[in-house]
């Protein structure tokens, strides 16, 4: 079964996410390891990791993140 269109994740922005992060917080830090690989697999549980991870962050940090992505 395959999940309606406005709750498939947007892979690509995952990836860019990622980068964003690994530059603001490092490569090997846990949200941009998560980040990376539910952009790479697309499952679920992999997204679902990345977005709770990604919401704990410091809003400066969720902020700068997607400012860096939106440019």
């Amino acid at each position: 079964m395959t999940p309606p269109a406005e709750l498939t994740p947007d892979l690509a922005a995952l990836a860019k996410l990622a980068k964003a992060l690994a530059f603001i917080r490092g490569a090997e830090d846990p949200v941009t390891v998560a980040l990376g690989k539910a952009a790479e697999s697309g499952q679920p549980d992999d997204v679902k990791k990345a977005r709770t991870l990604f919401a704990k962050l410091k809003p400066g940090d969720r902020a700068a993140a997607l400012a860096m992505i939106t440019e």
